[in-house]
């Protein structure tokens, strides 16, 4: 993804981009099956609490970090979802069904004619329309501030015709060519170029439909003539809608949307209950006041002896509350490849073979990461065990590595800048990454800022070694590999530059048979790790405990909450 943002410990990550040791991805909340099953019949009625940190958005027109796009995701419905369980499955949304032209360069969606906006309002294609243009148009207001407010989340959207006159600089072209509502039910999305994986973009959270009305209007609190800014109190076409507006700092309530088009949740409710950090909200779990959150920082296998270990990693039930599931992101390190001394191949090969991954995953998170052998995480399609051969532990190929670069036993080479962002657990590694390079020659020093200062010295270049997390957006490998490693991607802090992995990028895309692109991905993969232009570290898995009141309550591999299976024991048993 271009640059989500994530925060926790007060800290954003743009895009894919993660900035604490716990991230999240986006993935629609519909499924198919799995899980493990509660074992009882399931009760409508009643509501859970869910930890967040405060939300940079909740406006799906930049909706842009996990806590934001966790809200968005319950209000509305984008036209296409993923499965819980099988992220590679690509379900229907707001859209009942899509097809293709033969070369995958024009979309057309059928809209499910019950979909409805939490207000009554039919959902049309027009809505569609107006909601990507406000994303692509930099020129868009936030409706909180009532100044212009670019949308960083508009990358989405670059594969549609119109979009780069849209976004040019100095442009007055407000609307993309590509998009038409050939009629209430029917949306037709021309791209600028084929894309064979559009539909798993559609399914992102925060391209779901926006009523124009209330967006420009603003939205009736219900007492008298009053409205509030759109962005305080969006209402959507989703599962639930906004029960007041967002208390900022403090909480987001929502209820169930009874003019939801879909089957309708259990839940009567969900609070989403603001904390400045993990640990504070876990203290709240722990007293009993919050039924969803991170686990505390080496209060993990504490954890798992008070309230065990789901047995799918992704399910909450009664007495199997510990989610350790596999996550669809890397934390990785990134070597500055544009300039000296990591311009040198060999050098980038030695601190990747010297980094002693399985020790960082049991010392720092008690054995529940897994060493990274791949850019790409287990649950993109693509991952094969080991396709990166360097990212091993291997002291002695290292020292081989370092002698290649012209710096035998660290002779020669000055003492190197180790960044990392502030806040969310990083020097602990970071120090562990520092004495393994000090093993075979290489002195580093530490350089830390709070992350939108991280992020911007990184797009300068200011850096030389650094590290940084990605979270996929949609479960693909042109998410990874074209946002870190293709020249042009705002995302490839790396300045990595590969005419070949380039050229090769802009072929896999096109191609319609999933297999074969499946397979062209992974030879573009291949070449991008014969370079070294990154280390990868670790994957991400999930660290978070439910209460023993929630059954079926899923969290998936895209790190975001199913709120319609979820039930409570203790609900009232309304009738749904």
């Amino acid at each position: 993804m271009h640059g989500r943002m994530r925060k926790a410990v007060a800290v954003l990550v743009s895009a894919g981009l993660i900035a604490a040791l716990s991230l999240s991805g986006c993935a629609p909340k519909q499924t198919e099956g799995g899980g493990e099953g509660g074992g009882t019949e399931p009760k409508p009625g009643g509501s859970m609490s869910f930890y967040i940190g405060e939300p940079a958005y909740i406006d799906p027109y930049n909706a842009q970090e996990t806590e934001g796009v966790q809200v968005t995701q319950a209000l509305f419905d984008s036209l296409t979802a993923f499965d819980d369980f099988d992220a590679t499955k690509v379900l229907p949304g707001a859209a009942e069904s899509w097809e293709s032209n033969a070369d995958g360069s024009v979309w057309t969606f059928k809209l499910n004619p019950n979909g409805k906006f939490s207000d009554g309002t039919p959902v049309t294609a027009a809505d569609f329309v107006y909601a990507w243009n406000r994303i692509a148009n930099p020129n868009t207001v936030n409706t909180a501030t009532g100044k212009p407010d670019p949308s960083v989340i508009s990358y989405h959207l670059g594969f549609i015709k119109g979009f780069d006159e849209v976004t040019a600089e100095g442009s007055t072209v407000t609307e993309m060519s590509g998009l038409k509502a050939v009629d209430d039910l029917t949306l037709e999305v021309t791209l600028s170029q084929p894309f064979a994986d559009f539909p798993y973009v559609a399914a992102h959270p925060s391209l779901g439909p926006v009523p124009k009305a209330l967006v420009e209007g603003g939205v009736p609190t219900g007492s008298g003539e009053t409205t509030i800014a759109y962005g305080e109190m969006p209402v959507g076409n989703g599962s639930f809608k906004m029960a007041e507006p967002w208390k900022h700092n403090q909480y987001i309530k929502v209820v169930r949307n009874d003019n939801y088009a879909g089957t309708k949740p259990y839940l009567d409710g969900v609070e989403f209950k603001i904390f400045k950090d993990p640990e504070t909200a876990y203290t709240e779990f722990e007293a009993g006041n919050l039924d969803f959150t991170q686990i505390g920082e080496g209060k993990i296998k504490d954890a798992e002896g008070k309230y065990g270990t789901s047995e799918d990693g992704y399910t909450v039930n009664p007495g199997k509350q510990v989610l350790l599931g596999a996550e669809a992101s890397t934390y990785y390190i990134i070597f500055n490849n544009a300039t000296e001394p990591f311009n040198n191949a060999d050098l980038r090969k030695a601190v990747t073979l010297a980094i002693n991954r399985q020790a960082i995953c049991d010392t720092v998170f008690e054995g529940t990461r897994e060493p990274a052998d791949n850019i790409l995480p287990p649950p993109i399609a693509g991952y094969a065990q080991g396709a990166w051969v360097d990212s091993k532990y291997d002291v002695e190929a290292a020292k081989k590595a370092l002698a290649d670069a012209g710096y035998p036993e660290g002779k020669g080479l000055p003492e190197l800048t180790l960044m990392f962002n502030s806040g969310g657990g990083h020097e602990k590694i970071m120090e562990l990454v520092q004495a393994d390079l000090k093993a075979i020659g290489i002195n580093t020093k530490f350089e830390s800022a709070d992350f939108p200062v991280y992020l911007k010295q990184l797009d300068e270049g200011k850096h030389q070694i650094a590290r940084l997390g990605w979270v996929a957006d949609y479960p693909i490998a042109y998410n990874f590999l074209y946002s870190l490693f293709d020249s042009e991607s705002g995302d490839n802090k790396s300045a990595y530059k590969n005419p070949a992995v380039d050229t090769g990028i802009t072929e896999a895309v096109k191609i319609t048979d999933d297999a074969a692109r499946v397979a062209k991905f992974q030879e573009i993969n291949t070449t991008i790790q014969a370079d070294n232009p990154v280390a990868p570290v670790m994957f991400y898995k999930h660290h978070h405990v439910g209460s023993d009141r929630l059954n079926d309550f899923v969290f998936n591999a895209l790190y975001l909450a199913n709120f319609d299976k979820v039930w409570v024991a203790d609900a009232a048993g309304a009738e749904k």
